[in-house]
């Protein structure tokens, strides 16, 4: 009788006292695993209000960065667009539009560059430089890429007008 509950103690100690023990062991690996997740959450959680202010500023930069922009929900419309500020810095100078013309998008990035070109009558070299100016210095940004300037003289008189045909690009987030 003794040496049998020897031997039961022994079994009830192999297969129920080390099985909890083990079961116990696992359970508290499993709660430091969770703990540990719990913790990654709550400090993700914590640089919320951080991940919201860097949004924000960065959004405000591309409001500002937009505004450089030719606007225009089609590349159609931005190019339209950009024919008439060409126009209108022209004609504002005393000068007249003879003919304009879009040419290729092109692509860059996620941007397009559009361009158009312009045949345009000036009244003087003055009037020129002003076109000039205004088309450089001005927000959204326009590019000059191409200018040809021949003057329009009859015989025997100075040159008084100026034929001028200007290449002007800008960038679109057209579609």
């Amino acid at each position: 009788i003794p040496f049998m509950i020897l031997l039961l103690a022994g079994v009830v100690y192999q297969y129920g006292y080390l099985q909890v023990k083990g079961q116990m062991a696992e359970i508290r690996e499993t709660e430091e695993v969770k703990a540990k997740t719990l913790a990654k959450y709550l400090a993700l959680i914590a640089e919320k209000p951080e991940l919201e202010k860097d949004i924000a500023a960065l959004r405000e930069t591309r409001t500002g960065e937009s505004a450089k922009l030719i606007e225009g929900q089609t590349f159609s419309l931005a190019a339209a667009s950009l024919q008439d500020m060409v126009k209108d810095i022209v004609t504002g100078r005393g000068g007249s539009i003879s003919s304009g013309r879009v040419g290729k998008p092109g692509d860059l990035g996620t941007f397009k560059i559009i361009n158009v070109s312009t045949d345009a009558i000036l009244p003087d070299p003055k009037a020129l430089s002003d076109v000039l100016y205004s088309l450089e210095t001005r927000t959204p940004y326009l590019v000059v890429k191409e200018i040809d300037i021949r003057t329009r003289r009859t015989r025997g008189e100075p040159a008084k007008e100026l034929l001028v045909k200007i290449d002007v690009e800008a960038l679109t987030a057209g579609k």
